[in-house]
C-alpha cells in the first residue's frame, strides 16, 4: 500500500526524522544530524524536502550551544490525521494532530454494521466532516479505518468477516479515499486499538505486548520489536474464534465453542436473558425492566449489585480467556497483556480472574515479570490507533 501514498517520507532518513519529532517534539537540525548519525549539510537537504512535502517546517532559533545558533525544526502544524473506528454497533471518530493528540472527536455513535458499507461508511464521513467543520479543517492528510472483522491490509478489503454482511472484498481504502481525496489505510479493529496502546496507552514503552479486545466480539492485537503482527494473510491474533470447548453455542463464524461465542458482548446479552427467562437472577430481570433485550453492561450492573449469577458469568467468561492467554504466554512470551473493549468494563473482577488463570497456567519464567492490565485509554483507544495507522505510513520510507 504504502507506494500509493503521497506526501510521505521519501527516504530512511526523512522517516526517522519524523519519528523522531513525533515523539519526542522539536529538536534542532543539529540534534537530528546527531542523532540520526549524518552530516548538517545532508540533514539539511533532507529537512528541507520534508518542508517541501508538508511534513516539517522551522520552528523558529534553538537555544544557543555557543557560536552560531542552529535551529528549531518540528512537524508541520498542518498535518492532520482521521482515525475512524467502526464497531459492530457504533462509530467512532477522531482527528488528531502529526503527533497523535486529539483534537476533536464523536465517540459511540448507534451504526448497526450490518447495514453494510454504503450506509456505514456514509456515516462515518458525514461525522468525519462534522469534526472537520467545527475544527475548520480544510484538509486531511490521511485516514486510518478500523472495521470489526478480518482484513486484506494490503488490499484495503474485509474478508468473509462473520458479523459484517455485504461487506466482503468491498473496496473500503478506495471508496474513502475518493471521497475525501487522501490516503486511506484499512485494519483489523483490534491491530488499531494495540496501535493505540502503543502511542499513547500503558504499553508505550514496551515493546512486545498484547491488546486483548473483549467487546461484541474477542480479538488479540500483537505488537512484536515495536511493530504490529499481522500474520501472512492479515489473520494473526484472532483467539476470539479459538475452541475452548469440544461443544457449545454455534460462533458467528459458524463453528461451535468458540472463545467469542462463550464469552463476547452477545453471548453475555444471551446468557444474560437466559436467566431472566429461568427466574436464576431477579437482579438482570428488574434491569429488563420492558426492554427487549439486556446487553453485557447490565450484567456490569448487576455484578455491581452483587447478582451472584452475573458475577459467575464473569468468573466463567474470564476463565476461559484466561484459559486461551496462558497458552498464548507460553508461546510468546509477551512483557505486556492489556485487556480493553466495551466488556472490559466489567473490570477488576474480570481482570483478576484472566490474571489468576494466566499465571496458574503459563511458564514461570513467562510469567515472572508480566502486568495483566486494563487499559486506561478507554473509548479513545480504537481512533488514536486508526490515525496512528495512517501516521505510521506518511512517516515510513519503503
Amino acid at each position: 500500500m504504502r507506494h500509493t501514498l503521497a506526501g510521505r517520507a521519501e527516504n530512511a532518513t526523512q522517516a526517522k526524522a519524523l519519528k523522531l519529532l513525533r515523539d519526542e517534539g522539536p529538536l534542532s537540525r543539529v540534534q537530528l544530524a546527531d542523532r540520526l548519525g549524518v552530516s548538517r549539510t545532508t540533514i539539511g537537504s533532507e529537512l528541507n524536502r520534508l518542508s517541501e512535502l508538508g511534513l516539517a517546517e522551522n520552528a523558529g532559533p534553538a537555544a544557543s550551544r555557543g557560536g552560531r545558533r542552529s535551529t528549531l525544526v518540528d512537524l508541520s502544524p498542518n498535518l492532520r490525521f482521521v482515525g475512524v473506528d467502526i464497531g459492530a454497533t457504533s462509530i467512532s471518530v477522531a482527528i488528531t494532530d502529526g503527533r497523535l493528540a486529539v483534537l476533536g472527536k464523536r465517540l459511540h455513535v448507534p451504526v448497526d454494521v450490518r447495514l453494510g458499507p454504503e450506509r456505514v461508511l456514509g456515516s462515518a464521513l458525514a461525522l468525519a466532516h462534522e469534526v472537520r467543520a467545527e475544527l475548520g479543517i480544510q484538509r486531511v492528510t490521511g485516514v486510518g479505518i478500523g472495521v470489526p472483522g478480518p482484513v486484506d491490509f494490503h488490499s484495503g478489503v474485509p474478508v468473509s468477516p462473520p458479523i459484517m454482511p455485504g461487506w466482503h472484498g468491498y473496496p473500503v481504502r478506495e471508496a474513502v479515499s475518493r471521497e475525501l481525496g487522501c490516503p486511506v489505510l484499512l485494519d483489523n479493529d483490534v491491530n488499531l486499538m494495540a496501535l493505540g496502546e502503543r502511542h499513547a496507552g500503558v504499553a508505550k514503552s514496551v515493546p512486545s505486548f498484547l491488546f486483548v479486545k473483549i467487546g461484541t466480539g474477542i480479538g488479540c492485537g500483537i505488537v512484536t520489536g515495536g511493530e504490529l503482527y499481522r500474520g501472512v494473510d492479515g489473520c494473526a491474533g484472532d483467539i476470539g474464534h479459538v475452541r475452548v470447548e469440544e461443544f457449545g453455542p454455534t460462533c458467528a463464524c459458524g463453528n461451535s465453542g468458540c472463545l467469542e461465542a462463550f464469552f463476547g458482548g452477545s453471548a453475555l446479552a444471551r446468557d444474560a436473558m437466559a436467566a431472566v427467562r429461568s427466574g436464576r437472577s431477579p437482579v438482570l430481570a428488574s434491569l429488563l425492566d420492558g426492554r427487549e433485550q439486556l446487553s453485557a453492561e447490565d450484567v456490569a450492573h448487576a455484578v455491581a449489585q452483587g447478582d451472584p449469577y452475573s458475577v459467575q458469568l464473569i468468573r466463567d467468561g474470564g476463565h476461559r480467556v484466561g484459559w486461551a492467554l496462558a497458552s498464548l504466554v507460553s508461546f510468546f512470551n509477551p512483557g505486556l497483556i492489556v485487556i480493553g473493549g466495551r466488556v472490559a468494563r466489567l473490570g477488576h473482577p474480570l481482570l483478576a480472574e484472566i490474571r489468576g488463570v494466566v499465571y496458574r497456567r503459563s511458564l514461570p519464567l513467562a510469567t515472572g515479570n508480566l502486568p495483566v492490565v486494563l487499559s486506561e485509554m478507554g473509548d479513545d483507544a480504537g481512533v488514536v490507533g486508526a490515525a496512528a495507522l495512517i501516521s505510521e505510513a506518511v512517516y515510513a520510507a519503503d
